[in-house]
């Protein structure tokens, strides 16, 4: 992990500063804040949080680079892996993006999914970001055919009503607002964040509320363990209100979320006494969430097994549950990058490919780091490829 933190510019730092004042004012106001609560600030406060404001976030330029970011070989194998769902939902099917980044997951998914005579009738994506939408519309107006971008659409929250197709979400759930707890005599603490005399932020622990200490009672019981004194990760109590929220209405289709994360036992092992927290800023990776609010990422890993559970509990069957090295090559990455690399103009365009492959596949890149969990909702067995079923490792979790 690279801690060695780029200066932010003048510009940035004041941009920073306004927000690290609205959190005091808030603190002033009515007392420290659940590190939730200052995530959630931190990421998404209007105009001024990470996802709200306009610098570039994804890509080389950016903090960051997501799956979607390397080249079209990831959007491809998804569009192939989910076609058979979109088909038997019929001709009004549904595909509905959590997010969406810079817009080019949409841009290949679309222009795949038409190869494959696969298309829905809509494209729907939700972002909370005005900034990234709007990022999102320029680049698949310039970038799709006319009748391909006429089918997407944005929306400004979940839809209210009854639809079917596939729920996709890429690096979604690590940024949701998570909780930090720590456990002391037995008791369940969950983490706040104050500001101290100087102004600067500081961690608090403060007596669990009933729906954070059953959370983590719930974790303990399904560790059967309990945390030891001091120990300290994150949980995401809200997580089966929050799939119902965005999944309540789909009617039939499936739902596909691709993650770094851990299956439970290996999310909360002893030796991992600080969670997973992680902060990214200019692609340099550190763990402290506190500095520099509004200019990084912070993300948490994601707990598969919570995933499950609350999949589960919304009215979906887990149908498969695979690393993403597992799932891209069940949704046939082979294929994909043989007819990329046949078609490709240059050797730097097939070195290129093959260095795309390594990163979405290697243990020690995204292969192994990253999980697919996949749900279905009144569908057959034939509307999910069986290479996905063959390479479901759900038992792990």
């Amino acid at each position: 992990m690279d801690t060695t933190l780029p200066e932010p510019s003048v510009e940035e730092a004041a941009h920073s500063a306004r927000l690290a004042d609205a959190i005091r004012k808030e603190i002033a106001a009515s007392g420290p804040v659940s590190f939730a609560r200052f995530m959630e600030r931190c990421l998404y406060a209007p105009g001024l949080g990470y996802y709200s404001a306009g610098r570039l976030k994804f890509g080389a330029a950016g903090d960051f680079v997501t799956a979607p970011e390397l080249g079209p070989l990831f959007a491809r194998c998804v569009a192939r892996a989910m076609a058979p769902a979109l088909r038997a939902c019929g001709k009004d099917a549904i595909w509905f993006e959590l997010g969406g980044g810079s817009g080019v997951f949409a841009r290949d998914c679309l222009l795949e999914l038409q190869a494959l005579d696969a298309l829905p009738r809509h494209y729907w994506l939700l972002e909370p970001s005005a900034d990234l939408r709007e990022r999102q519309r320029e680049r698949l107006q310039t970038d799709l055919p006319t009748e391909l971008f006429a089918r997407c659409a944005w929306l400004d929250r979940p839809p209210q009503h009854a639809w079917a197709g596939v729920l996709f979400a890429n690096e979604v759930l690590d940024a949701l607002p998570v909780t930090r707890f720590t456990t002391q005599g037995g008791e369940v603490f969950e983490e706040h964040i104050d500001a101290n005399g100087n102004g600067a932020f500081v961690r608090t622990d403060r007596p669990a509320d009933p729906l954070v200490a059953g959370a983590v009672r719930h974790l303990q019981r399904s560790l059967g363990r309990e945390f030891e004194d001091g120990y300290r990760s994150e949980v995401l109590p809200q997580l089966p209100w929050w799939l119902e929220a965005i999944a309540g209405e789909q009617t039939r289709g499936a739902a596909l979320f691709v993650d770094y994360g851990y299956v439970r036992r290996e999310f909360y092992l002893p030796e991992r006494r600080d969670g997973t927290l992680l902060c990214h800023y200019r692609h340099r990776a550190h763990a402290d969430p506190l500095s520099m609010p509004g200019l990084q990422d912070i993300t948490a890993s994601v707990d598969f097994t919570a995933l499950a559970e609350a999949g589960i509990g919304a009215g979906f069957e887990l149908a498969s549950h695979a690393f993403q090295s597992e799932f891209l090559i069940a949704s046939g990455l082979d294929a994909v990058f043989a007819a990329a690399y046949d078609g490709a103009t240059d050797e730097a365009a097939r070195y290129a490919l093959a260095q795309q492959v390594k990163r979405l596949t290697l243990p020690g890149e995204m292969g192994e780091r990253f999980q697919a969990m996949l749900f279905t909702r009144d569908l057959d067995s034939d509307a999910v490829f069986a290479a996905l079923l063959a390479a479901d490792r759900s038992a792990r979790l």
